[in-house]
Parts: structure tokens; sequence; C-alpha cells
């Protein structure tokens, strides 16, 4: 996801991560906010994480089968809230982009974009791109190709491989994309224009007041806190999984939890210090190489793959993916699919739930001055072009291999979805050399990624303060890779989504809440300057 968060240049105390902790850590007093006393919500948030740790650690078996028990009964129960909350704020977003709300700037009346467009895109686009291209880029169209969803055509058909991506747009389409604008967009008015502190506790003072300041407020954070953490480590189990898998390709390196343990651990030691020590160039680069990168092995699937295919594929896809888009927003299991809806789109909402927060604050840190127009269509549009073109090139591609050209792909991501990615690089020229990308794209986004929620937990944890100290980065750091590491042990890749599911509900509710919240100070504002006006 986002990798690097820019400075603000109108508020000299809001620097990148990485030059946050380095200034702290090398000047005590770089700003007043490092010296802050560490509240409640610290060590709430501390606490939890470490029960859960424990938890994990010594209790796996009871770990497993409570989060397991408790999946059947959130998705079961209450699975539909995840469907008709983010269409919820998707509407709600469309028709705040064309009321007259949507003239309204991110910041004081007079204030002007920091960054021009075609900047301020890349930038978005660099949070777009992530570890969950190259862990589901193939993995989810080729899964459902073999296994259409809810049963809309015959497996390993050309009917399946429509539905295939048509699924697939919408699990990393538009309602994601809303949840992460919403954030942005409340984060963005209440800290630009409003002056409020960058906590979203503050994000309902419309509807809270100074409630904000007290237990109600406290719990909010802890919420965003805890969702947020287990976002990311599902992001870093995910990350070694498929590191794993490509240096097990390449090299016959084992495959299981020892070596993802090791790369983990590794990559933690990476982010934790680059958070601390401030290399904000590097990560700047780090950021701005894996989008080449990953632009690189994109034109490189187009240009060998079957690019005629892929682009009739697309076109058909998107097609049925806007026929179908409100049936699909509002499935259920009425009739039964849940255990699909719990693999798939129940997971993947989850997942952008969980990761609102750390997305918001990079959107509304890069946003000041864009009116709120400009900022949902962007937010909206980009990325989500951006997912369906890597969706179409890559999965399309696997499709085409396994339906024409007698290709196993699909049968090894049954075995082992992780190797997906690879098996599909496998059927093409330069193999290894594309597999080493790829592996390099992972850790790129590993690091990068890690390294600004890094600050983003700490920054949450520490009152909304803007230089964290640095023993709280080290702290969140560790716990995040080490959190990660014994979910992985628990129980691999269905303990890390089992996680994230549970986790994220009760933030899904501080969403909706802070959407409502969000709309009536941003009519009220607009009434008054109004009646000023008159």
């Amino acid at each position: 996801m986002a990798s690097h968060l820019p400075a603000d240049p109108e508020t000299p105390s809001a620097p990148s991560p990485g030059s946050t902790a380095a200034a702290t850590a090398d000047d005590p007093t770089a700003s007043p906010e490092s010296g802050r006393e560490l509240g409640s919500v610290f060590w709430a948030s501390i606490g939890l994480s470490a029960v859960i740790v424990a938890w994990a650690v010594l209790f796996t078996d009871n770990l497993n089968k409570v989060t397991s028990a408790s999946l059947n009964w959130v998705t079961g129960t209450f699975g539909w809230t995840y469907l008709l909350v983010t269409l919820a704020i998707l509407v709600f977003l469309v028709f705040l982009a064309f009321s007259p709300a949507g003239s309204v700037r991110l910041g004081k009346d007079t204030d002007r974009p920091e960054f021009s467009t075609p900047a301020w895109i890349a930038m978005i686009l660099s949070a777009v791109m992530g570890i969950g291209l190259i862990s589901y880029g193939v993995a989810e169209p080729i899964s459902h190709l073999s296994t259409p969803p809810h049963g809309l055509a015959e497996p390993s058909t050309p009917a399946a491989a429509v539905r295939a991506l048509q699924y697939s747009y919408f699990d990393w389409g538009l309602h994601a994309w809303a949840v992460f604008a919403v954030f942005g967009l409340a984060i963005a008015y209440s800290t630009h224009r409003k002056q409020r502190r960058t906590l979203v506790s503050q994000l309902f003072v419309p509807l809270l007041g100074d409630r904000v300041n007290g237990p109600a407020g406290k719990a909010i954070d802890v919420l965003a806190v805890f969702a947020t953490l287990f976002g990311t480590t599902t992001s870093l189990g995910l990350g070694a999984l498929q590191i794993n898998n490509g240096l097990g390709t390449l090299f016959g390196i084992p495959v299981n939890s020892v070596t993802q343990v090791i790369v983990i651990a590794a990559v933690t030691s990476l982010f934790t210090l680059s958070a601390v020590t401030g290399v904000s160039k590097g990560i700047k680069l780090l950021s701005q190489g894996s989008s080449l990168l990953a632009a690189g092995l994109f034109v490189f699937m187009l240009a060998v793959g079957p690019t005629v295919f892929l682009a009739n594929l697309y076109i058909e896809s998107v097609g049925h993916w806007a026929t179908d888009f409100f049936r699909m927003s509002l499935q259920g299991t009425a009739f039964g699919g849940l255990e699909w809806m719990q693999l798939w789109t129940y997971f993947m909402m989850a997942w952008w739930v969980s990761w609102g927060a750390f997305v918001g604050v990079f959107l509304a840190r890069i946003s000041r001055g864009r009116t709120v127009r400009g900022f949902i269509v962007g937010v909206l549009a980009v990325p989500s072009v951006v997912f369906f073109t890597w969706f179409t090139v890559f999965g399309g591609t696997a499709i085409h291999v396994d339906l024409y050209e007698g290709g196993d792909i699909a049968q090894r991501t049954a075995a082992d979805i992780n190797s997906a990615f690879f098996a599909t690089l496998d059927h093409f020229p330069f193999a290894s050399v594309t597999s080493v990308i790829a592996i390099v794209l992972v850790v790129m986004f590993f690091v990068s990624g890690a390294d600004a929620n890094t600050y983003v937990l700490s920054m949450m944890t520490s009152d909304g303060s803007l230089t964290p100290r640095r023993s709280v980065l080290i702290l969140w750091g560790v716990l995040t890779g080490v959190t990660a590491i014994v979910l992985m042990l628990a129980g691999g890749l269905n303990a890390l989504q089992n996680t994230v599911i549970v986790t994220s509900l009760p933030f899904l509710v501080i969403i909706a809440g802070l959407a409502v919240s969000f709309w009536k100070e941003l009519d009220a504002d607009r009434k008054e300057t109004t009646h000023v006006a008159r």
C-alpha cells in the first residue's frame, strides 16, 4: 500500500516517516509534541496486541477455534453489513462529487494543490501498488476460473473466464477505494480545514463534541490502531508467503514456516530500521523503484502474452462488471455461498476496512488544497482502472494459458494459492529474471509500506503527534513483525484472513459513523458560508 508520506511544506513538523524519526532521534527537542506523555490509547493498544500475541503463542489451538467460530458468526450474521456499508459510502461519495459541496476545498478557500495533478495521481498509484497485486493478481482470477463465483458459469469455460475477472474487479475496485476515499476526505477536511489533530477520534467532533477527548474518543482510536495493525500483519504474512514461494521456485528453498519466519524477521528489521533512522530518501527511491519495476513487468507481460485476447477479455469483463454492479454489491448468502464469500469478498472488504485509517492519512497528506470533487474522482477512478488493467493482463494471461495452452496454473494455485504468480511467469521467456523481479517487488512493497504504516501506528498512539518517539516507532515495528509471525505459525493464511475479518467488523461501524459526521460538518459549514455571503 502507501509507501511514502510526503511532507507538508506549510507544516514544518510534518515530514515523511523516515525524516520524522530521524529528527526526533537526533534532537529530542525537535518538536514540542515529541515530549508528550504516552496516554491510554498507547497502553490499551499495546496491551490488547500483547494479549493476542500471547494467546497465539500459548493457546494456539484455542485461538484458531475461537477465530474460526467468530469468523462464521461474524460473516453469517453481519456479512451483509460489509456489502451494504461500502455500497452506501460509494453512493454517498458520488452524490458528494456532483453536489455543490464538491467545490469545497480541503483546506482554506485560498489553498491550492501542493502537487500537480499528474504528480498527485502518481502518488495515489504508489499507494495502490502493493503486495496484493502480486499475491492476488493471478491467484484470484485463476481461482474463479476453476470455481466460478456463486455457480454463475461452468468451471474452466470462456463464461467462467469473464466471471473470474468481473468478480476480481469487484473485490479490488470502487468499493475498496470508497473506504479509503471517505477516510481521506474526512481526515483532510479535519486536519487541513479545521486544524485538528490527525486522529480518527477527531473526525467525530461534529457528532460527539468534546466527548471525543474522553473514553468514547479513546475507544475509537484504539479500534483504529487495532484494525490497522491486523491489516498490516495480513499484508506482511502474504508478502512472506510470496517471497518464500518465489525463492522456492528459483532456488529450491523449502516452502515452510521456518523460511517464512526468517523472511518476516528480516524484512521487519529493514522497515523498522528505515522508520527509526530516517532514510526518507531511500524509502522514496524504493517507492519510485517499485512503481517502475511493476510497470516494466506489466509491459513485458502485455508484450509476450496474448495481447488481442486480453483486450477483448477486458472489454467483455468490464461490461459484465458494469451491468451486474448493483447485483454483485448486494449479493449475500441467504441461499448459501458463505464459505466462498469468506475466502474472497468478505475477506477483501475486511482488509480494505482495516487499511482505511492508514491509507486515509496518506491521501489526506497529499491532497491539501484539492476540491472534494477532484479528490473523489481521482481516488475512486485512477486506482480502480490500475487494478482492473493489472488483473486483466496477469490474470487474463493465466486464464489463456490454462484454457488454450494446456497449462496447469489453476491446479498449482489450488495446491498453493501463493504459487499462482510464479506459475504464470514460468510459461513465458526469461522466467527466472521475471521471478526475481517479482520477488524484489514484494520486498520493496513490504519495506516501504510497512515503514509508513509503522509511522502511522506510532502517530495514532502518540496523541496524533507528527514526531513520534524513536522508542515508539521501534516498538510498533517489532510488534507488527511479531504479530505477523505468531499468526502465521498459528494457522498460516487462514489465520491471517480469519483475524482480519473478525477484528475489522467494529471498525466498519466507525467508518459508517465518520461518513455521517463528515457530511454533518460539511453541510453545516456550507450553510454558514452561504448565510454569511448573503
